[in-house]
């Protein structure tokens, strides 16, 4: 809102290709922070990027795989962290990493993300699909080098067992709004660390 009425964000020039698939998922951020996945509208979300609804869905029809890709969008990328030799080493680090996103200004949009789950079915699925599973697969890549050393006993290799780090933090993220790294060590020394030991 100005002193003259509403800022009319279609006005000026429309943007096209990279630069309005960017505007389109930077406006998506900005509609998350303001009114929430409940209360995102894709009217607003065109008119704040100052693009058609048309080309919104032609792009994304679900909402959902709209809220995922701006949400990919504004996290820091995720680096290919190296294989240390120690699967302690390892886990930390894949936990550090995953804590710097939730710790991220991106953060608090994707706490009332993890909030609206609960609720929709379809946004669980694409944020499933597109973090979560991704990751405790990496952490099943971390035991299994360390079912190769010998740190790791083979029946700990399961997706249960992958899961709990990521869930402890994500639990960590929603209660107390932030990771700080004892608690990432905690988790790990004191509960992944013992339950995959050989």
């Amino acid at each position: 809102m100005t002193s003259a009425g509403p800022v009319d964000h279609r006005q000026g020039p429309r943007r096209r290709g990279e630069e309005l698939c960017s505007a389109i998922l930077d406006a998506t951020l900005e509609e998350l922070r303001e009114a929430g996945y409940g209360g995102l509208k894709m009217q607003r979300v065109a008119a704040r990027a100052r693009a058609g609804k048309g080309s919104i869905y032609r792009r994304w029809p679900r909402r959902a795989e709209l809220v995922a890709d701006a949400m990919e969008h504004a996290l820091p990328r995720r680096s290919q962290l190296p294989d240390t030799g120690s699967v302690r080493a390892d886990l930390l680090g894949h936990l550090r990493q995953m804590a710097d996103v939730l710790n991220s200004p991106a953060g608090e949009a994707i706490r009332g993300l993890m909030a609206d789950t609960v609720r929709d079915p379809e946004l669980m699925h694409a944020i499933r699909a597109r973090f979560i599973d991704p990751t405790v697969s990496e952490l099943i890549s971390v035991m299994t080098r360390g079912v190769a050393r010998g740190e790791v006993r083979p029946s700990a290799l399961t997706t249960r067992i992958a899961s709990i780090g990521p869930a402890l933090l994500r639990e960590h993220f929603l209660v107390h709004h932030c990771i700080p790294d004892q608690v990432i060590i905690e988790i790990v020394d004191d509960i992944v660390m013992p339950l995959i030991r050989t």
